[in-house]
């Protein structure tokens, strides 16, 4: 990783996790990478902030106190810190995948903490939690997206080993119509050939090399198969109850298809996709989140923490 995208990863982490307007002078003593005279990181705080504003990331402009006439401050507003995909190509699905993997392990890792860190050592109050809901990984089990799309587009045959929620591995031959994403993992949507019938694969769960072969001459895509609809709330049976404080949790609130206020607290209705990655959210928001139901999430989460405290002990 490049000195300058470092900086600009520790930026960007900076002003996500401050809960007030930054100044320049606490920008450049906190972020690393402003060197120099100050003349030297004023510049380079300038095509720093165009970067970041060419990838489309809204930098708001703003003082620490409305009511003077105080030096300029900035950050970022996380429900503004997102983009549309669009249209995108086979090759640009795969880079993308790499990219927000990395994205991820920098948010999470030593570059986030190291950030955060020095924030808080100048007297600056951050929120470390708002990061992993605005940097998710997308997680393709290490699987060939580009494989994938590009047998979508010519409607091929894909063969492959599953494993099913009963945790049973079968074979699986899917004509794939469609690819999406949710929580962070990939999800691949197709007409298995056994049953005629669209099911949905999480990607990470296959569990053998995925093969590709000319499909069926008679092929044709269901009428009004929308994949938005693969995660519409009557195709989910399993929803967890986390109760959250008022405020914090903001990764979890983005999963909630509803909200209950209890005063200090807020209790968050979230379909379950994946269990595990549920489970890693609530640990990250530590005593801001407490599970309700069900009993399976609220013990894996108890038996994480558990050995957490046993290997660090």
């Amino acid at each position: 990783m490049s000195r300058k995208i470092e900086r600009l990863i520790n930026l960007t982490i900076a002003l996500l996790a401050t809960k007030r307007f930054l100044t320049k002078s606490e920008i450049f003593e906190s972020v690393e990478g402003y060197e120099g005279s100050p003349e030297t990181k004023e510049r380079m705080f300038e095509r720093d902030k165009d970067d970041l504003r060419s990838l489309g990331i809204e930098i708001e402009v703003g003082s620490f106190d409305p009511l003077f006439n105080d030096e300029a401050g900035y950050k970022i507003k996380q429900e503004r810190y997102q983009f549309e995909l669009g249209d995108i190509s086979s090759k640009e699905v795969s880079l993308l995948s790499l990219a927000a993997e990395a994205w991820q392990e920098a948010s999470f890792g030593d570059v986030a903490q190291k950030a955060l860190l020095k924030l808080r050592s100048i007297g600056i109050p951050s929120d470390e939690i708002s990061i992993p809901g605005s940097v998710q990984k997308l997680n393709d089990g290490g699987q060939d997206l580009s494989l994938i799309t590009r047998a979508i587009a010519q409607q091929q045959l894909l063969e492959f080993s599953y494993l099913d929620s009963a945790m049973n591995v079968n074979g699986r031959q899917v004509v794939p119509i469609g690819l999406s994403t949710r929580n962070g993992f990939w999800y691949l949507s197709g007409v298995d050939q056994d049953i005629q019938e669209i099911r949905t694969f999480r990607i990470d769960r296959i569990q053998s090399t995925i093969t590709a072969s000319p499909g069926p001459v008679d092929f044709e895509t269901p009428i009004g198969f929308d994949p938005k609809a693969t995660f519409s709330e009557s195709t989910i049976k399993d929803f967890a109850i986390i109760d959250v404080r008022v405020g914090k949790a903001a990764s979890l609130r983005a999963l909630a298809v509803s909200t209950r206020s209890l005063g200090e607290w807020d209790q968050l209705r979230i379909p379950i996709l994946s269990i595990d990655s549920l489970c890693s959210l609530v640990m990250w928001h530590g005593l801001d989140a407490f599970v309700q139901e069900p009993v399976e999430l609220r013990d894996l989460v108890v038996a994480k923490l558990e050995a957490l405290v046993s290997n660090h002990a």
